[in-house]
Formats: structure tokens, C-alpha cells, sequence
């Protein structure tokens, strides 16, 4: 891959609020699904283009680190339709503790555009490259990132995860995250199901009943 320039009774709503927050490393992790688009002012020290139609392809693209956001903003300002979904993290410092929102993929976020007009997004502030093969953006599927938005939009804990290439691929089959599919592991006594971005290679884990869950051909 080339970096171009530029998921009955145990499924309810009893086993989401007994789903615990995953602790990594010293970090205690609570998801808030953040709105879309970012609030910021239009730039008005140049015209936007023709604003991109929902219906476009969904694409990766890489920033610069920590300015996952700046880019948000002028690619807001520009136009695009793009998603950038964070949670919110707190830190432990030595004399007191801190609330903050950071990006669930660092350095990427997501953007909707004609891969033949690319330029108004590669030459965005912040902005690094799209993802893709060869000199050609790879889309992203509208599932995949349809699976991102509803498990931060039920409510369950999540965190970032390293991605799998291997497991088994399954689909809930009741509760807020019906229909999500992802892979099933198992960290000690727990089961949790694996959502990707394949083409970034990027995941997160949830926590899951597995009485929720069907396997998938």
C-alpha cells in the first residue's frame, strides 16, 4: 500500500450499561460520539468549491500529526463533507487529572471527494496525502465507516485497537449495534468484537455479549 501526496436478554440495555471501560495503559477511555463536522467559521479569504455530494466515496486521508482537526476545519471550511470521530481520554498527571478529546485514528480522518479533484484536499492545511494504491485513492466502504459511527453513537465503551488480520468475522444480531459486523476475540474472560478500516488498518474493540453475535460466511 502507497500513501499518495496527500458491530433476548443479554443483548439489551442492561448489558450496555454494565459494559466497563477498557483502561490502557494509565488512561481511563469514555467514547462521545462528536458531531460530524466540526463548528468552525467559514474562511472567507477564498471562494469554496462546489460543495461534494454525499453520495461520493468515502476516503482516508493522512495529517500531519495533531492536526487531525486543523484539517477538519478547513476542509469544513472548503466544503467537503468529512468525519473525524474522537473520544475523550483522561490523563493522570502528578497533581490533578485532565479531560481531553483526542482523534480515535490518529492522523487520519475521512472525507468524502471526487478522486479526480483531489488537489482542493492534498493542499489543505494539515494534510498529508490520501490513502490509497498506487497512484489511485482507495475508496472506503460506506459499512465500514457506518460501523465506526454506530458504536460511537451506542454509547459503549471503546478504544482504539491494533488491527487483526485474522479472527472470526461476526454480526450482532440484536441490541444498539445490530447488524455491526467485526471480528470476536476474547482478552481474559471477556469477549470483544473488532471493528476495522481495513485500508488504514486501523480498529477498535468493544465490549460484547456473545450470545449477541452470529457468525458470518
Amino acid at each position: 500500500m502507497v500513501l499518495l501526496s496527500n458491530t433476548e436478554s443479554s443483548c439489551n440495555a442492561a448489558s450496555v450499561a454494565s459494559a466497563r471501560v477498557v483502561p490502557v495503559q494509565e488512561d481511563i477511555l469514555t467514547i462521545s460520539s462528536l458531531p460530524w463536522r466540526v463548528g468552525l467559521q467559514r474562511m472567507s479569504s477564498q471562494p469554496a468549491p462546489v460543495l461534494q455530494g454525499s453520495r461520493l466515496p468515502w476516503y482516508g486521508v493522512r495529517t500531519k500529526s495533531n492536526q487531525e482537526r486543523l484539517a477538519a476545519s478547513v476542509l469544513e471550511a472548503k466544503g467537503f463533507e468529512h468525519y473525524l470521530p474522537s473520544y475523550q481520554v483522561r490523563r493522570r498527571w502528578s497533581d490533578r487529572t485532565v479531560e481531553t478529546t483526542v482523534p480515535l485514528f490518529p492522523g487520519y480522518l475521512f472525507c468524502r471527494f471526487d478522486s479526480s479533484q483531489k488537489l482542493p484536499v492534498v493542499s489543505t492545511p494539515g494534510v498529508v496525502s490520501v490513502v490509497g494504491f498506487g497512484n489511485v485513492p482507495a475508496p472506503i466502504t460506506d459499512s465500514e465507516i457506518e460501523a465506526i459511527q454506530a458504536v460511537l453513537l451506542s454509547g459503549i465503551p471503546a478504544e482504539p485497537h491494533s488491527y487483526l488480520r485474522e479472527g472470526q468475522k461476526v454480526r450482532v444480531t440484536s441490541g444498539p449495534l445490530e447488524g455491526v459486523e467485526g471480528l470476536l476475540i476474547k482478552k481474559r474472560s471477556e469477549w470483544r468484537m473488532i471493528v476495522s478500516i481495513t485500508l488504514l488498518q486501523r480498529s477498535i474493540a468493544v465490549e460484547i455479549d456473545r450470545d449477541c453475535l452470529e457468525a458470518t460466511t
